[in-house]
């Protein structure tokens, strides 16, 4: 089976009969591909005032939902658009209820067993966001202090499991965003956020008062950011990765990161000045969805 897709990604064929795959027989059918979205995932996912959810992974998500209808020879087809948290994230593609999760989700070994994942659209790691006087640099200054992550996120677990093998005695707590987070690392109620570096840069240049933090510390952990699609639907699978692989090798993913990562970004129109990682330029060198970790 293995053998018999990697010649399906190599040669970019793609069964798209209406006996395809679940996915894209439910895409067919409906006339329609549902995108889950994160509400302040900046700025990868997230929601403006109006309601309308924008970002860096969704206009991925666009790029592949076109793809996928040019492949199923479609008229049109019409994306939907569905909220997710971090904590519902897995479940949601896991149930069928969103055909693709278009947010700031690691790949990792423990959520392979559930979903699977395309080629990374972001290479990141966790670190900590502080208050600019608290005088804090680094993991040990947290020691009989509080954190705060986010439910359901790597960051939170690997947090957790550093406190415990180096007994720092930390008051790890979750909030059910990364908003509430924010707020509370803003009102005291936290010394710390830890969180991926690049979406704590993206939370922080939301606000006005973006002089009272700044992101610290070595990298806990190393994240690639992947969009999420069903796990056991290597139809769509095969689609998503050769959309993706298209799209870094014709540079058009490095223009809609310019977008998002380079250029100011609503709705504060302020830019998050994080040019491109040598981490991420290597692994797109040789795009593909197995990562090490």
């Amino acid at each position: 089976m293995k053998a018999a897709l990697s010649v399906i990604l190599a040669l970019g064929i793609v069964n798209t009969t209406a006996e395809a795959g679940p996915a894209l027989d439910r895409i067919q059918s409906s006339g329609h591909i549902v995108l889950g979205h994160r509400e302040s995932s900046v700025p990868f996912s997230y929601v403006l005032p109006d309601g309308k959810p924008v970002g860096y992974a969704l206009d991925l998500c666009l790029k592949i939902a076109e793809g996928v209808r040019k492949k199923l020879k479609m008229n049109s087809l019409a994306p939907q658009f569905v909220p997710v948290t971090p904590a519902n994230r897995i479940q949601m593609v896991m149930d069928g209820k969103i055909d693709l999760e278009c947010g700031s989700t690691t790949n990792n070994a423990d959520r392979r067993e559930k979903v699977a994942f395309t080629v990374p659209h972001y290479i990141t790691g966790a670190r900590y966001l502080v208050r600019t006087d608290s005088g804090i640099t680094e993991l040990a200054q947290f020691e009989g202090k509080t954190l705060v992550s986010t439910k359901g996120t790597t960051p939170l677990k690997s947090i957790t499991q550093a406190n415990n093998e180096r007994a720092l005695h930390i008051h790890v707590v979750e909030a059910p965003d990364h908003a509430k987070a924010m707020e509370m690392l803003a009102a005291g109620q936290a010394d710390g956020f830890v969180m991926d570096d690049v979406l704590l840069y993206g939370i922080v240049a939301s606000r006005p008062d973006v002089a009272k933090f700044r992101v610290v510390g070595k990298f806990l952990t190393i994240e690639p950011l992947s969009i999420v699609l069903p796990k056991n639907d290597p139809e769509l699978k095969a689609l998503v990765d050769e959309e993706m692989k298209r799209l870094i090798t014709s540079h058009e993913a490095v223009a809609i990161y310019e977008r998002w990562f380079l250029k100011p970004i609503p709705p504060k129109n302020t830019a998050l000045n994080l040019p491109m990682s040598y981490l991420l330029k290597d692994f797109w060198k040789y795009p593909s969805d197995q990562v090490p970790y």
